[in-house]
């Protein structure tokens, strides 16, 4: 049968293809629209499976913080280049995601691709859909959410990069500005935790063992290592973890003492830094 250019348009209209692939699904589907729809998602469908292993080095980073400022989500959805990152479908979706993220309280990347969105499909077949019109590789490489007396969001100039900062304690103290220069020092500084306690016991014997092995190869005398070692160790700690990190816009201050400093009892409940390509 002839498919016309108003068809073409019509399947357009409905599933956000490009028109070539409307015409061709149309023809193969010899005129039903239903079937044409469904060879369209199979089409994404291939073309994921077929970009699977693809790295997805850009996208965009979307925060979302409930009006009592007690609740944040955060929430990465990644391409492979810049121009899928700023097409326009491309970006709906993905403030479509983290609506229904916020309104269904999906609390787990694996809930909030299984949730419905507006048409009732999920979250994942959707992806897989804009798969095949755009022909890259997309994927939610992040979904994060915190809860605290307060949290305080940041996104980078790039679009690429978020923090979310819980603080406890608060106790009626603004912590606006104060939660913009620790979100700011986590985007720079990559803190692996929130302190000493909370580095994963892998990590501390992989550093031991780092140490030892640098202090033996400076020629130290083998009863001296395991010193020598916790000493580099507790330099990782202040490297590494937030509360023990050297704040970047005053070095005299470490985060807990910044902390202190602003109001007593306020502390850092938690954190997550979300970056696409880094």
């Amino acid at each position: 049968m002839a498919i016309t250019a108003q068809d073409v348009n019509k399947l357009r209209q409905m599933t956000g293809a490009g028109m070539m692939d409307c015409k061709k699904a149309l023809q193969e589907a010899e005129g039903d629209f239903d079937k044409a729809v469904d060879i369209l998602r199979k089409q994404g469908q291939k073309v994921a499976a077929k970009r699977a292993d693809n790295a997805v080095s850009e996208g965009t980073v979307l925060v979302n913080i409930s009006e009592d400022g007690s609740t944040g989500k955060l929430m990465a959805l990644a391409c492979e280049t810049e121009p899928v990152s700023n097409v326009e479908d491309f970006k709906n979706l993905a403030q479509s995601i983290l609506d229904v993220a916020v309104s269904s309280g999906a609390d787990s990347k694996e809930a909030l691709m299984a949730t419905p969105l507006a048409d009732g499909r999920p979250v994942s077949e959707h992806i897989i859909d804009l798969t095949g019109k755009l022909g890259e590789k997309l994927e939610i490489i992040s979904f994060e959410s915190v809860q605290a007396d307060k949290v305080v969001p940041y996104i980078h100039s790039n679009g690429k990069l978020g923090v979310l900062v819980a603080f406890d304690g608060v106790n009626g103290v603004d912590v606006a500005e104060l939660g913009k220069d620790v979100a700011m020092q986590i985007a720079a500084m990559k803190p692996i935790a929130l302190d000493k306690d909370e580095v994963d016991s892998a990590t501390v014997e992989r550093e031991i063992e780092v140490g030892k092995d640098q202090a033996r190869a400076e020629g130290k005398p083998e009863a001296m290592l395991e010193r020598i070692a916790q000493g580099k160790l507790q330099k990782f700690y202040k490297d590494n973890t937030l509360l023990n990190q050297e704040f970047v816009k005053d070095s005299s201050l470490t985060i807990r003492q910044l902390l202190e400093k602003t109001a007593k009892g306020l502390t850092v409940k938690s954190f997550k830094r979300v970056a696409i390509g880094a």
